[in-house]
């Protein structure tokens, strides 16, 4: 759990950082650099998405996962969650500027499903090696300045968010060490992930509104889909 750690305190240092330099930021420069940050996580959503093997898997889960989401609704549940820290920390807050629901969601999903975050997880789970996260935790100090000048206050409580996602990932790998021991199905799992990064990346420069959060369950299932096919399959 020590890189879990490490990744949640960058994300507040890196908030806390964005929120001293908001202050002397004009909104035409946040705005602009929105844009660019939005495009250098369609950079990362596109790189990592391209390292699946099999377009199949990504295909059904997908699908499946999308499904799956929509059923449960949990983008709205995401957002309600968003809407009720706004309720509680947004007295003061300076009317036009970003809401901090937009600011908590839009950066938990960045770091919490990106390619780095899945893959670092089970890779500190499965062998107790951390240089993934604590590579993603140098980048992510860097990212939460950047969105906390352009989003606000609520990409400070997305460190919880990746506190309790990252942790659940490293023990969850940790017991199911025997099965998730595939370079393959990690493979699998990032370029889902990724794919979803995509979505969000083209959400943050305002082309789509996407329901990036329902797409989540993908991830999940992507395990099964590549059981399911290697057994069949081969």
């Amino acid at each position: 759990m020590l890189s879990v750690v490490v990744n949640t305190i960058a994300i507040l240092a890196g908030g806390a950082l964005g929120l001293l330099l908001k202050k002397g930021v004009p909104e035409r420069f946040t705005k602009a650099i929105m844009t660019g940050m939005g495009l250098v996580v369609l950079y990362i959503g596109i790189s990592g998405a391209l390292q699946g093997e099999n377009p199949i898997i990504l295909v059904v889960a997908v699908a499946l996962g999308a499904a799956a989401g929509t059923a449960i609704r949990v983008d709205d549940r995401l957002n309600t969650l968003g809407a009720f820290i706004e309720k509680k920390f947004s007295k003061g807050q300076a009317d036009g500027a970003p809401s901090i629901a937009q600011g908590f969601v839009t950066s938990s999903l960045l770091f919490c499903v990106g390619a780095m975050a899945i893959v670092g997880s089970i890779n500190s789970g499965l062998t107790g090696d951390h240089s993934i996260i604590f590579t993603k935790s140098a980048i992510d100090l860097i990212s939460a300045i950047f969105l906390t000048v352009s989003l606000g206050f609520g990409v400070l409580f997305s460190a919880g968010a990746v506190f309790v996602y990252q942790g659940a990932l490293v023990l969850l790998a940790h017991l199911l060490r025997p099965l998730l021991d595939s370079y393959s199905l990690i493979a699998e799992i990032t370029s889902a992930g990724s794919l979803i990064i995509v979505a969000l990346g083209f959400n943050m420069i305002g082309v789509t509104k996407i329901k990036v959060a329902d797409l989540l369950p993908a991830v999940v299932v992507v395990p099964l889909i590549y059981w399911v096919v290697n057994l069949f399959i081969g």
